[in-house]
């Protein structure tokens, strides 16, 4: 191994996530591409490697993108402007009640579908009704960015949210069933406490009252399919549609359990939706082949690259010599220290390499089994919500940082810290220190 290949491996990883951070609107693939082909070039990944990186990723990126040929297709339907008026109604002319069904409907959004799509979805609908409502900037504020947060937080609970949880889990050979077993149950608790967090937070601030709907009415934009039918009908259509999305996630984790292809499962309740949506609407599927961000897997594709090529150059070596003394302490230590470092991570190099480099690290460090399981989803913890306290620390919050800004919110660095340095700590410590108790019980 020489000097150069090292130095373009590590220029190539700042570069991409330096220019991520300078251009968040940007699509992020285009400096992944370039810095996955400067480490091609430096030889610290060799063809044999791609194939196994193929292998690895392969399987979460084409569950994540049937799981966005999902929401595409619910977007057909008219379902988020349903939802969102459906907020409303059931808000009862209350910002406090709003506030609570604001932030379950992000959570619901990213269970459903990701974070990122959560995020894509959710935060324009939640501009769309703070604008017509006639809210002033500081009272938009409480309930984009809880929302924002909760919908991001939110891919930890179950790992298909999120296509680096995904791809993870492959590392650490761990199925989607047992990650659900061992995370849901701490991730939520942990998602209950910031949302307590966040209220008390932004009480003072939250409109007590908001105008009457029939002031600014159906919200602009609304979908034909909305308009044209009777409530009733629209109504029983979208619970009919949400219970079939539930069925299809619900298949993803019996999939798991008896080891057959999630991804398989993925398409097949994908097509299965676009086939509902043919007969209904009579919109053939030639759409999506636009409508799909395929770009998802070239920039997935490439920051593995860019982190096996880390790895081939010794870093993950190091952290190993550096934590393995501590994590194999006790379950305790390795779910708090592993977590805290990815959530330290995620703030400075963003979440999505911080979590491919530390699961890599923790597959060579020769762990028992117990040990790693909670040592990875103490990682996903700190790469899922203690990345959260800064706007940089994932592409979701990057994203939603940009589209607020367009929309003409301001929200400041220091607002948003202001925030997230109260909430995210405490919420990362009480989750990690819970996983570990609840492992150590049930498991």
């Amino acid at each position: 191994m020489n000097d150069l290949m090292i130095i373009m491996t590590i220029s190539a990883f700042l570069f991409t996530i330096g220019f991520i951070f300078w251009r968040p609107h940007i699509n992020e693939a285009i400096p992944a591409t370039i810095g996955a082909l400067i480490v091609l070039l430096s030889g610290s990944v060799s063809l044999t490697d791609l194939g196994q990186i193929t292998a690895t990723i392969s399987g979460a990126a084409v569950t994540i993108i049937a799981t966005i040929v999902m929401a595409i297709v619910l977007e057909s339907f008219g379902f988020f402007y349903w939802a969102a008026e459906l907020l409303i109604k059931k808000a009862r002319g209350s910002g406090i009640r709003l506030f609570w069904l604001t932030n379950l409907f992000c959570f619901l959004m990213t269970l459903f579908v990701n974070n990122d799509g959560s995020i894509l979805i959710t935060t324009p609908i939640l501009l769309m009704l703070m604008q017509n409502m006639g809210l002033k900037n500081h009272q938009k504020i409480p309930y984009l960015l809880s929302g924002a947060l909760i919908a991001t937080a939110a891919s930890a609970p179950i790992g298909v949210s999120n296509i680096v949880n995904l791809i993870s889990l492959k590392i650490v050979h761990m199925n989607l069933y047992m990650y659900t077993a061992m995370m849901f149950v701490p991730a939520s608790l942990g998602l209950v406490l910031l949302t307590l967090l966040l209220f008390a937070v932004f009480y003072r601030t939250l409109p007590k009252e908001l105008p009457p709907a029939s002031k600014w009415g159906l919200m602009p934009g609304s979908h034909p399919l909305q308009q044209n039918e009777p409530q009733e009908n629209r109504n029983r259509f979208m619970r009919n549609i949400i219970i079939f999305i539930f069925c299809v996630r619900l298949s993803l984790f019996a999939a798991s359990y008896i080891q057959f292809s999630v991804a398989v499962t993925a398409v097949i309740g994908s097509a299965l939706l676009l086939g509902w949506r043919w007969i209904h609407l009579k919109i053939p599927p030639a759409d999506l082949l636009k409508k799909t961000p395929w770009y998802i897997l070239i920039f997935a594709f490439s920051m593995y690259i860019i982190i096996y090529g880390l790895n081939n150059i010794g870093l993950t070596e190091w952290l190993i010599q550096l934590l393995q003394p501590i994590v194999s302490g006790s379950l305790l230590h390795a779910s708090v220290l592993m977590g805290v470092l990815l959530s330290v991570l995620s703030n400075l190099f963003n979440n999505h390499p911080a979590l491919m480099v530390g699961t890599l690290t923790l597959t060579n460090m020769g762990l028992d089994p117990m040990t790693l399981k909670i040592a990875y989803l103490a990682s996903v913890i700190g790469s899922d919500i203690g990345s959260l306290l800064l706007p940089i620390g994932t592409l979701a919050t990057l994203m939603w940082m940009h589209i607020v800004q367009k929309a003409g919110v301001r929200i400041s660095w220091s607002q948003y810290l202001k925030v997230t340095s109260i909430v995210i700590p405490i919420t990362v410590i009480f989750t990690l220190v819970l996983l570990s108790f609840w492992v150590s019980w049930f498991f």
